[in-house]
């Protein structure tokens, strides 16, 4: 046999063999679909196996901190993002993670269930989810007890009456001690704000630095507490979750909210995908998920918040004992982040120096 027949035949093996040979199969995505929240998210372990079940998929949530410590975590791994998913940044941290880029645009199909109010970014790198009210909390009790009128006005917790009754959460460390900062900003403005908080003060304000610590450790309203500050900074929705965990012991809630035009702060919480990520298809159908009627209905009783699907069902306690605000501040998100550090630098200065 010639070389040129050998050539010939190899030539022809070559060929066939490439042809026979199965195609390069393509990267398989993982199966399992990281979520990245705050450490007091909740939800109930059924909606998320309904989700995992008719995904075939597993959901992994990963405990970030506060809301702040999330964000922050999402900007330094950018690049080899921790998850696929963020739950729970809100608007006081929003142009913070926009301004980054960490985003994926996504235009969720179930958007079209969520008020426009709640949606604050038209490019759709965030979808809102839930949103709830920051407000003063009181304890019924004191107030009847000592004939002391609840007062009505962020002015008047300035006056004498009502000195060494109220506590507060740190802004720097405390997300709704940064939203009520937030009110008390809005409804000053940035000249006065630091005036006001200095009287607050003088009425012998306490300061502390969790809503945990606030709430359960120093307000006297709260079920099973020994605090003895009968103004706190709350939930509109506060009221109602003392109701629900009583077990039926209590009818009517022991705490009441203020919601009078200015005294709130309306917080609204987003879902985002990350840019990155490792799962874009399951990324996409968890944003649709948490935005069903199934994953909405949920939230009020383990999130104690108001789910943004107008659609979603509120439980009974939700509509006898849970308040919306009256006219609640709100502050667009490019203004926070342009003097949020500098906001709480200067409250610092005054309040705690």
């Amino acid at each position: 046999m010639t070389k040129r027949w050998l050539s010939l035949i190899v030539l022809v093996l070559v060929i066939l063999a490439g042809c026979g040979a199965p195609e390069e199969a393509a990267p398989e995505a993982p199966d399992t679909l990281r979520v990245m929240s705050y450490g007091s998210f909740d939800i109930s372990e059924e909606v998320i196996a309904r989700f995992e079940e008719e995904q075939g998929i597993s959901v992994q949530f990963l405990d970030a901190g506060d809301t702040g410590q999330m964000v922050s975590q999402a900007i330094l791994s950018k690049d080899n993002p921790q998850a696929d998913v963020m739950y729970g940044i809100d608007n006081t941290f929003l142009s913070r993670a926009l301004e980054a880029d960490i985003f994926v645009p996504y235009q969720a199909e179930n958007l079209r269930y969520i008020p426009d109010a709640l949606v604050l970014d038209d490019q759709h790198r965030v979808t809102p989810v839930d949103y709830g009210d920051v407000c003063l909390n009181y304890d019924r009790a004191y107030f009847d007890e000592n004939e002391i009128t609840v007062p009505t006005t962020l002015e008047d917790l300035t006056r004498p009456e009502y000195a060494g009754l109220l506590v507060v959460q740190n802004p720097a460390s405390s997300s709704p001690g940064l939203a009520f900062l937030l009110a008390t900003i809005s409804t000053f403005g940035e000249d006065a704000y630091l005036d006001y908080w200095q009287e607050l003060r003088a009425n012998d304000l306490l300061v502390v630095d969790s809503w945990n610590n606030a709430y359960y450790g120093e307000f006297s309203g709260a079920s099973g507490g020994e605090g003895t500050r009968p103004l706190v900074v709350s939930y509109a929705t506060s009221p109602a979750a003392e109701v629900y965990y009583s077990d039926g012991s209590v009818e009517t809630p022991p705490t009441g909210a203020i919601t009078a035009p200015g005294t709130c702060f309306r917080q609204i919480e987003f879902v985002g995908i990350l840019r990155n990520n490792q799962n874009q298809p399951m990324a996409e159908a968890f944003v649709e998920y948490v935005l069903s009627e199934t994953f909405q209905s949920d939230i009020p009783l383990h999130m104690w918040v108001y789910p943004a699907n107008q659609e979603a069902t509120l439980p009974e306690v939700f509509e006898d004992y849970a308040l919306d605000a009256e006219e609640p501040a709100t502050m667009a998100v490019d203004m926070i982040e342009a003097n949020r550090e500098a906001w709480i630098n200067a409250w610092t200065d005054v309040v705690l120096r």
